[in-house]
């Protein structure tokens, strides 16, 4: 089950049929399933407000996700996404808004699947994968 709800923001422009597909497709391609994924949009202040409640962390982020086990084979998790840190992304790497959103609502999925952005390689890696994968979505 793949859900898609909003915080204190308007829900963004996403095709949830077709996104639940194509992440399905992804996980799919890992040798995983999906178990429960609950995408929550929100406000740049919003998520700063989660990221500092539920991590510790002081700063502004584009997602935050919350695996809900640790079962490595069904992933289910809740994922935190503002749309305005997004938005200021697109802008900045030179993709449209509808690329961008795609990308982090996968990159959380990616996480989940095992794949880390902690090192230069590692977010090489990250990178690659979210390309492979934005292309199932819009090839």
């Amino acid at each position: 089950m793949i859900r898609f709800n909003t915080l204190d923001v308007e829900m963004p422009p996403i095709e949830p049929a077709r996104v639940r597909a194509w992440i399905d497709k992804v996980v799919e391609q890992h040798g995983k399933r999906v178990g429960e994924l609950y995408y929550y949009f929100c406000s740049d202040e919003k998520l700063l407000e989660i990221n500092r409640e539920r991590l510790g962390h002081d700063f502004y982020t584009d997602i935050v996700t919350f695996p809900l086990t640790d079962c490595e084979t069904v992933l289910s998790s809740e994922f935190c996404i503002s749309v305005e840190r997004i938005a200021e992304n697109a802008v900045t790497f030179g993709h449209s808004y509808e690329s961008e959103l795609h990308r982090v609502i996968i990159h959380g999925v990616l996480h989940l699947i095992g794949f880390d952005d902690h090192t230069d390689e590692d977010e090489k890696m990250m990178r690659k994968k979210e390309e492979e994968a934005l292309k199932l979505l819009f090839s």
